[in-house]
């Protein structure tokens, strides 16, 4: 066996990207226990066998597995240079934890995150069963010190500095190990809230009877505009139809409040179409829509993984239909629907929008972990740790969210104004 700490390093090549895997032994205090061996992959397809197998019985959520994270790398990831950096650990020829990392260049420097931080709602790693007494008594922070040796030993994944952030407290039900490095609180927490046998009984649980006469109400009035019907498109055709129109609604919505739109960045588009469509992650997928007559009064896309349903994009028409809740409306379907397939928690997802403590009986603490690998690291890590510093300020204190949403708001009416004045502007050259 090769001494403890020593690398050994194994050149493959791949169609696109010359890479290679190397594995590092760390010591173990007891003869008794095996080495844990790390391996870094390059390349996806490399390590996709193994992974595909561990994600059947490790603890993970939806967002670490390996179809979402493919496809993210694929129509994101490698049109923004960002290059994979897999670790996967073992221990007795055990997977016994697979870390999927990925570096990128920001300015003058590096940076080591998540493989598809931006998409995630969570980051984490994938653990096996009873992954924190298999690990032997070894603190973390030591395999993980071994796991950057490897890294900054290899030209291409070298960094600047790690921001690694979303991180949830438990991973399955087992600690977040990652949380061993040094974290402080990310700016949003997330929600979730298991469910009942039947919607009646959650309902009732969750909502005053003055609430559901609120809603009954509302639901009636939206009806009187047009007969109301819940659509799962199933053939590929219809999917796309009822992605473009929440993606409008979603864009019209970003626009109006000011902030950025999301699928206009590059990739995005593509990366959803693909999610939705590709027989690889359709399965992970539910489209839905509800029609208010002709019109799509709200729509959303989800993920159903392990017992749990993940709301993760929703929109609602704008218009007279908006009076009404039709979102409130949808949302109810959708617990309805999670409930009938015998799900067992309805998870929310990041951020802390009022509608979501409604159902919900807290919030889920996520995590940041910012650390400098170089003096580059040093100059960037002092502004990344102010920004997200203010930015939980501003999110956790109601006065300063409330006076930061209305002047995005603000701006938001400005700029489509802007819009607005840009397109009736005549076209000189086409008079």
């Amino acid at each position: 066996m090769p001494r403890a700490g020593s690398l050994k390093l194994t050149p493959y090549e791949d169609a696109n990207l010359e890479a290679r895997t190397s594995e590092a032994h760390v010591s173990v205090a007891s003869p008794l226990l095996p080495p844990i061996e790390l391996a870094v992959y390059e390349n996806l397809s490399d390590v996709e066998g193994d992974w595909r197998a561990f994600e059947q019985r490790a603890d993970c959520t939806v967002f670490q597995t390996f179809d979402w994270l493919a496809t993210w790398q694929r129509h994101v990831g490698a049109r923004s240079g960002v290059r994979p950096a897999i670790v996967v650990g073992r221990a007795g020829g055990d997977v016994l934890f697979i870390l999927p990392l990925a570096t990128r260049k920001i300015g003058f420097a590096r940076e080591l995150d998540w493989l598809g931080s931006d998409l995630c709602d969570y980051n984490a790693p994938l653990l096996a069963p009873q992954f924190s007494s298999r690990l032997g008594g070894r603190p973390f922070r030591e395999v993980w010190r071994h796991m950057v040796e490897t890294l900054q030993g290899r030209p291409g994944l070298r960094y600047d500095l790690a921001r690694l952030e979303k991180m949830p407290a438990m991973v399955g039900a087992q600690p977040n190990p990652m949380l061993a490095l040094g974290v402080t609180a990310n700016p949003s927490g997330a929600y979730s809230t298991p469910l009942a046998e039947t919607w009646d009984a959650f309902y009732r649980a969750k909502r005053s009877s003055a609430t559901r006469r609120r809603d009954r109400t509302k639901l009636r009035r939206l009806a009187e505009l047009g007969a109301l019907e819940l659509v799962h498109p199933r053939d590929d055709k219809e999917i796309l139809a009822a992605l473009n129109t929440l993606i409008a609604q979603k864009s019209g919505a970003l626009l109006q409040m000011g902030a950025g739109n999301l699928f206009a960045r590059p990739g995005y588009l593509e990366f959803y179409r693909a999610l939705a469509t590709d027989p690889l992650t359709k399965p992970l997928v539910h489209i839905s829509h509800l029609n208010c007559g002709p019109d799509v009064a709200a729509a959303n896309l989800g993920l159903i993984f392990r017992g749990t349903y993940y709301h993760l994009l929703a929109s609602y028409g704008a218009g007279e239909l908006s009076r009404f809740g039709p979102g409130a409306a949808h949302l109810h379907d959708l617990l309805r629907y999670a409930i009938d397939r015998k799900l067992a928690i309805f998870d929310f997802t990041i951020g802390d929008e009022s509608y979501k403590r409604d159902w919900c009986d807290g919030a889920q603490k996520l995590y940041d972990h910012l650390s400098a690998a170089t003096w580059r690291g040093i100059l960037l890590i002092v502004p990344a740790a102010a920004k997200l510093w203010l930015k939980r300020q501003i999110k956790q204190t109601p006065v300063l969210w409330k006076a930061f949403s209305k002047a995005r708001k603000f701006y938001g009416s400005l700029r489509q104004g802007t819009l607005r004045s840009e397109s009736k502007a005549p076209d000189d050259a086409n008079p």
